[in-house]
Parts: structure tokens; C-alpha cells; sequence
């Protein structure tokens, strides 16, 4: 899994300040991690909400996104930014262990599944493929956490990672060339419902590619959040299917 800031580029529940949710780079279909000699968690081993300030590079401030893990890091959810109703305008569901991610946009009330193989960026899980270097440790939002210097193919950054896995703070050049940071500002412990992993009941399932029209393109051809309401999206069936 991939760490990865995106520039402004008409993101999901966009960031023209903005980062991702439909547009982020983490392949749905998770490689058994290997094993590193030392390196932080991948991914939390208790079930946690994060609330994060992120703040890609060139971007004017940072924006709040909630982050929900379960199972061990197996269930993620990550809402986006809040819209002019303090919402979020939208969210990202993984299931690992189904190889299914589902992006949700909350106004138009819709729902799509993306296929596995396709890849979204995701800035809150580290990759396996990263070289980790053990620096000091620090306090970042109330807990204690261990900076590590992250190298990659593109660039080098330094993340906090508590012992359980939970990036509290991350800065620099990520896996894909692209500059950022994102801070920790809430963490709370503790069991998550299983219903926050779902589609919210009365969504509209539609089809991945028409969605993708309707919202507008982020790097990669990926669709976004933040492209205003869809068009000519085709409605589909009950989750799961294709």
C-alpha cells in the first residue's frame, strides 16, 4: 500500500485545495506484506478514527479528513473534506480481504464499486516496497510515536507511526513524485461500526465508468469527488457485482 499525496488537480472530494479520494494511488488487490528487518506497521492492528489536517503541496490550507480503521486494517473509510452543508462530500470504503473499494458521493446520493486492479491513492497507509530508517521519538496529537525517514524510487519523506500502526504525521515526496504533509490532530480507540464500511442505505449503486464522466478525471483517468454532479451515470445492481 501506497502513500501518496496528489497535487490540485480537480481531486475527489476535491481539494482544488485538494487530495484525493477517487484519484489516489493504492492497489484494491494488497500483496501479503513482507518482512522488513525494521520498519513501522503497514496499517493499524486496532480499530481507530483519525482525524487529519492534509495539506498537499501548492495548496493554500490544510482540510480535515476523517479516517476509520477496522479488522486490524483490513476496513478503511476515509471521509472527505466538509461541503458548504459541513458534511463530508464524500467518502472511500477498502475492504482488503473483498478486493473492493467503494467511492461514495453524498449529494447526489450514489454509490460506485471499483473494480479490483484499478487503483486509487491513498496518503494514510505506508507501502511495503518503502525503505524505512528509525529516527527520534516524539509526541504528535497526545501520543507517542516514532519517526521514520521513508526512501523511495522518487523521493524521501519522514512519517510518525505509533507503535500500533497510525501515521500521525507525514512529510515530503511520496511514492509517486508528488510533495505533502498531513498531521494527526484527533485519534480515538476503539470499536467502529461495522455500518460506516457499508454504502449508506438508499444510495444509488452506479456504473464505475459513467461515474467517471459525470464527476471528471483525475490523474490517470481515475474519476474524481469533486468534478460537481454526475451525468449519465447507469444506475446498476445490488453491491458486489460488476
Amino acid at each position: 500500500m501506497r502513500f501518496s499525496f496528489v497535487k490540485p488537480v480537480a481531486m475527489p472530494v476535491a481539494m482544488p485545495v485538494g487530495l484525493l479520494l477517487g484519484s489516489m494511488l493504492l492497489g484494491v488487490g494488497v500483496p501479503a506484506r513482507p518482512a522488513l528487518a525494521d520498519a513501522p506497521p503497514l496499517m493499524p492492528t486496532r480499530d481507530v478514527s483519525v482525524l487529519y489536517e492534509v495539506r498537499p503541496d501548492g495548496a493554500p490550507q490544510a482540510q480535515p479528513m476523517h479516517v476509520y480503521f477496522a479488522g486490524n486494517g483490513g476496513l478503511m473509510r476515509m471521509d472527505g473534506p466538509p461541503g458548504p452543508d459541513g458534511n463530508p462530500q464524500g467518502a472511500m470504503i477498502l475492504d482488503r480481504d473483498k478486493h473492493l473499494m467503494t467511492i461514495v458521493m453524498n449529494a447526489p446520493r450514489v454509490f460506485m464499486q471499483v473494480p479490483e486492479g484499478q487503483e486509487v491513492r491513498n496518503p494514510f497507509l505506508l507501502d511495503s516496497t518503502m525503505r524505512f530508517t528509525r529516527q527520534q521519538n516524539r509526541t504528535v496529537a497526545g501520543l507517542p510515536c516514532t519517526d521514520w525517514a521513508i526512501a523511495t524510487d522518487k523521493g524521501s519523506a519522514t512519517a510518525c507511526v505509533t507503535a500500533d500502526g497510525v501515521v500521525l504525521f507525514e512529510q515530503g515526496v511520496d511514492a509517486e513524485g508528488a510533495k505533502g504533509m498531513l498531521q494527526a490532530s484527533k485519534v480515538t480507540y476503539g470499536p467502529v461500526p461495522a455500518s460506516i464500511f457499508q454504502p449508506p442505505a438508499g444510495f444509488q449503486r452506479v456504473a464505475h465508468p459513467a461515474m467517471g464522466r459525470g464527476l471528471g478525471q483525475g490523474s490517470g483517468g481515475q474519476p474524481t469527488l469533486g468534478g460537481g454532479t454526475p451525468n449519465a451515470m447507469r444506475p446498476m445492481g445490488p453491491p458486489g457485482g460488476q
